[in-house]
């Protein structure tokens, strides 16, 4: 450079991969019960190729039934919290999420809940 004529070029190139998040188990079915029992099952959240902290949300569907009414029957919990943190050797931590059902009136239901990063992907 210093009065150098000569032409530097400098080429970049790189890969940029989506966030993602893998489930174990893959789906879930939830046990019949009796009316107003409460069932429960543990789904671990693998993240993967997040570049910074986000938070997970989830969405639950929201059922009609035969007579008309609404309801969610689902709930949703993070007992080891929802945040996605990134460690300084570059891993990704694991979440435990608790899914549960529960109604008063007889159901049945085959759907998704969605989990949404806070960049809503």
């Amino acid at each position: 450079l210093n009065d150098d004529p000569s032409q530097y070029i400098l080429t970049l190139s790189g890969t940029l991969r989506s966030p993602k998040i893998d489930f174990h188990p893959p789906f879930l079915m939830l046990m019949p019960v009796p009316l107003d029992v409460e069932t429960e099952a543990v789904v671990t959240i693998f993240p993967r190729d997040f570049i910074r902290q986000s938070r997970i949300r989830v969405r639950l569907p929201e059922l009609e039934l035969a007579d008309g009414t609404r309801t969610c029957p689902f709930s949703v919990q993070f007992p080891k919290g929802q945040n996605i943190v990134l460690s300084s050797d570059g891993t990704i931590n694991e979440l435990t999420c608790c899914i549960s059902f529960r109604s008063s009136k007889p159901m049945s239901f085959l759907g998704e809940m969605v989990f949404i990063d806070r960049e809503e992907n």
